[in-house]
């Protein structure tokens, strides 16, 4: 079995339903990758989100632990700005609570 990335591989099964393996080897065929190929990728992009997601919500807790907040005016004006062409990032925290 070729190895991916050059990493070292290890066997892994897993069940799938019908209609979910059906999509996973139309889009091998599409790709002109194995089924293996593409579920690896598919499994690596989901690892790597929640890992994004996982890192985004300990800093927001952390910076929530220290007292600094987004207000929800600012919020407003970022979520307003979506899909604009001066769309805003998202905003900083600018308020500040005396912690406990």
């Amino acid at each position: 079995m070729p190895q991916l990335r050059n990493k070292p591989t290890s066997p892994f099964s897993l069940r799938l339903p019908d209609d979910t393996r059906n999509r996973l080897e139309e889009e091998a065929r599409r790709s002109e990758r194995s089924a293996s190929f593409v579920a690896t990728k598919a499994i690596e992009a989901f690892l790597d989100a929640r890992d994004r997601k996982r890192i985004a919500i300990e800093s927001t807790i952390a910076e929530a632990d220290n007292g600094a907040f987004v207000s929800q005016e600012a919020v407003d004006r970022w979520m307003d700005s979506w899909g604009a062409a001066n769309e805003l990032s998202f905003p900083d925290p600018d308020v500040t609570l005396p912690r406990k």
